[in-house]
């Protein structure tokens, strides 16, 4: 599981809100996802946190070899929007 945290720049969480509407549906569309969850905070626009769960690592790398991932998120969300971006990730325990 990969939760992502990120901050937008003041005046561009908009963007980030319209870019990650775009980046959901293209993410859950690929073989290895099996959840993609974003979420905006209640107190603060400009933050962001994703939950996303792939089959395994494979799926994962796959994610971030897509053509949507690359051009929304490595060419325009971290150089551009994002103030910060943190990401964390978990094994589920059974």
């Amino acid at each position: 599981m990969v939760s992502a945290r990120w901050l937008a720049r003041e005046g561009r969480e908009q963007r980030v809100a319209e870019l990650i509407g775009e980046l959901g549906p293209a993410s859950r569309a690929e073989p290895g996802c099996l959840t993609w969850i974003p979420h905006r905070a209640n107190d603060e626009a400009r933050l962001f946190w994703l939950y996303e769960q792939y089959e395994d690592e494979a799926a994962y790398a796959a994610h971030m070899a897509t053509e949507h991932f690359t051009r929304l998120v490595e060419d325009e969300a971290i150089p551009v929007l994002l103030e910060s971006r943190e990401r964390a990730f978990f094994t589920t325990l059974d």
